[in-house]
């Protein structure tokens, strides 16, 4: 049993001071607001958060972060360079690479990621001998760096889609996909599984996989998280709107993909009728702000879908920068210019997305608060650091960021101390899994 007093620990929807909390086999099993420390206590400085969750992440991406801006472009453009990267890599590379970004998302206070996996297959499409390889070392590159998984592995079966249809695979989209979705859901359910390891089921978006297999792979999903990517971009939608009759909103909802256990990623270029479809099934929205400014994309409609009834998220999907923080804060910063309102999400919603409501989107309904019976995933931010001196405590999550993340703390094993990994050095691990991926070694 290891009891830690907090200075501060977010408890319901707001800070209290002086708060011991005792955690007994991973779980918190006692939580005594307004209490003073006692010898043996565990002191965690600052404000003390229930763990974050992370929960749209494609772990390969990081190997793009500060390489893609030179031309400029589109989402289509930066799609190119993505491609070179997966095509470089194997299951050895792929576990370096793993292991380092979730390393470095457990430094900003990532206690559980949900991975949106499709790299699944060797050069030409060809299986490894194992056929679950690439996801074998995810869930290794989980368990070193000390998070939870979410392996969110997805279906992909064609190469695009366009007004005349769904298009061919190119050469590196094969490596991606499986013969159809039958073969996607035998491959990805024979994967073992260990403590602290969730498989869930993605549809890539409408444009990978064909209406006739959309209902296959909710069914394949069973209780299950279910995600799919929408509406990233316009493109998709008129390219759905002229081959289906339908936006990928309504697809989805004709086929059975929508619903309490779905999250929708992005869904940035919705209509009215899409946003009523969404909040009508509760299906939970995830906002990747950071990659969706990145990339040009938009800005969704979160607050619009949160009135609706949608669950919202956050995540940090192709890894422009690691910081969960700055995700949510960019929620309510982007509603701001698109409205030109202040004050559009509360400090308190913006705290639920980055944890009780990740958590619950990646299949993890016992984590994500400092209550009794919840696991015990606690994250302290200092409030003395030159960025957050003389910030109200209850106002944090719209100042902090990954940098001022202290102490983590995942079902009760401290994996980040005095803001260092149990692993060491993450920058340099970072630098030895992607510099040889661009051919310096």
């Amino acid at each position: 049993m290891t009891v830690y007093w907090c200075e501060y620990a977010w408890l319901d929807d707001a800070p209290v001071a002086g708060v011991r909390v005792t955690v007994d086999g991973g779980r918190i099993t006692e939580v005594q607001p307004g209490a003073e420390p006692v010898d043996g206590d565990h002191r965690l400085p600052g404000l003390v958060l229930p763990g974050f969750a992370n929960a749209h992440s494609h772990a390969f991406h990081r190997a793009l972060r500060g390489r893609t801006h030179d031309h400029g472009g589109t989402f289509w453009t930066w799609r190119e360079a993505m491609y070179a990267i997966a095509d470089r890599l194997d299951p050895d590379s792929y576990l370096a690479l793993a292991r380092a970004a979730y390393a470095e998302m457990a430094l900003a206070g990532v206690t559980c990621v949900g991975e949106f996996h499709y790299l699944h297959h060797g050069p030409g499409g060809r299986p490894y001998d194992d056929p679950n390889a690439m996801s074998a070392a995810l869930v290794q590159a989980a368990g070193d760096a000390g998070v939870r998984l979410t392996l969110l592995d997805a279906c992909y079966l064609s190469g695009g889609l366009a007004a005349d249809g769904h298009q061919p695979l190119d050469p590196v989209q094969v490596r991606f996909a499986d013969a159809d979705a039958d073969s996607w859901a035998a491959r990805a359910q024979a994967l073992p599984l260990r403590a602290g390891v969730r498989l869930g089921a993605a549809v890539h978006s409408v444009r990978a996989v064909h209406a006739d297999h959309l209902s296959a792979v909710a069914e394949a999903a069973g209780d299950g998280p279910l995600h799919v990517h929408l509406s990233e971009q316009p493109a998709e939608n008129a390219a759905c709107q002229s081959f289906y009759g339908l936006s990928p909103t309504a697809l989805l909802a004709d086929r059975g993909v929508l619903g309490p256990g779905t999250t929708a990623v992005h869904a940035t270029h919705l209509s009215d009728h899409d946003i009523d479809l969404l909040s009508g099934s509760a299906t939970a929205i995830c906002a990747c702000p950071s990659t969706e400014a990145d990339l040009a994309d938009g800005i969704g409609p979160f607050r619009a879908l949160a009135d609706a009834g949608s669950p919202l998220c956050v995540g940090t999907d192709q890894h422009a920068h690691t910081d969960p923080l700055s995700e949510a804060r960019a929620v309510e910063s982007y509603e701001r210019l698109a409205s030109g309102v202040r004050g559009r999400f509360a400090p308190a919603e913006l705290v639920d997305m980055l944890t009780a409501q990740g958590h619950r989107s990646l299949g993890w309904g016992d984590a994500g608060q400092i209550a009794a019976g919840q696991r015990a995933d606690l994250v302290s931010v200092r409030l003395d650091s030159p960025r957050m001196a003389g910030s109200a405590p209850a106002q944090a999550v719209l100042a902090a960021s990954a940098a001022d993340v202290h102490t983590v703390i995942v079902d009760g094993r401290v994996v980040v101390a005095d803001s260092q990994h149990l692993l060491g050095n993450v920058g340099q691990m970072l630098v030895e899994a992607i510099e040889p991926l661009w051919g310096r070694r």
